[in-house]
C-alpha cells in the first residue's frame, strides 16, 4: 500500500499533511455500520447500510445470497463504501469478491462479529459461513480526511 495526497480542483485547497494509515484503519475497525453503493445498471445505485468487520485489509460482510446487495455485487463487483461520519471521511473504492477463510480464521471472524454486534443475539455469526466464502470488499483505494482539505489522504492498494 502506498499513501498519497488527494488532488483537488483549483480553489479547493491543497493538502498539507497526510493521515496515518493506523488512524484510518482504526476507524474502519471500530465502525458499526458501513454505507455501500452498488451499481444497478439503468437505475440509480443501490445504497444500503450493512454490518461488517475490517479484517486483514478487507471489509468482510454478509447477508443472504438472495438479498439485492449480494445479487448486485455478484453481477457488478465494483463497489464504494463509506463510513457514516462526514466529518471523519473514509471512503473505500474496491471490488467485492467471495473470499473463503481457513477454519481458524473463520472462527476468529465469527467471534469478532458476535462481540461487535451483541444486539443480534448470542452467536448469530457462524464460522461455517466464512469457511464457505463470505463477501469481502478488497480495496483499490481508500480516501480519508478529518480536516478538509488539510489532511486529505489516499491509500492506494496495489
Amino acid at each position: 500500500m502506498r499513501t498519497e495526497q488527494i488532488r483537488f480542483p483549483e480553489g479547493y485547497g491543497t493538502p498539507s499533511e497526510l493521515l496515518a494509515w493506523e488512524d484510518v484503519r482504526q476507524q474502519l475497525v471500530e465502525a458499526k455500520q458501513f454505507w455501500f453503493a452498488f451499481e444497478r445498471p439503468g437505475r440509480s445505485p443501490h445504497v444500503t447500510p450493512l454490518d461488517g468487520i475490517w479484517f486483514e485489509d478487507k471489509l468482510v460482510y454478509g447477508g443472504s445470497p438472495e438479498t439485492l446487495h449480494r445479487r448486485l455485487a455478484a453481477e457488478h463487483p465494483k463497489v464504494t463504501v463509506n463510513l457514516p461520519d462526514p466529518w471523519k471521511l473514509v471512503v473505500i473504492e474496491g471490488e467485492v469478491r467471495t473470499t473463503p477463510f481457513a477454519p481458524e480464521t473463520a472462527e476468529e471472524i465469527a467471534g469478532l462479529l458476535n462481540a461487535k454486534y451483541p444486539e443480534y443475539g448470542e452467536n448469530v455469526f457462524e464460522a461455517k459461513h466464512y469457511i464457505e466464502g463470505a463477501p469481502a470488499v478488497h480495496p483499490r483505494r481508500i480516501r480519508a480526511w478529518t480536516s478538509f482539505p488539510k489532511d486529505a489522504t489516499a491509500f492506494v492498494f496495489d
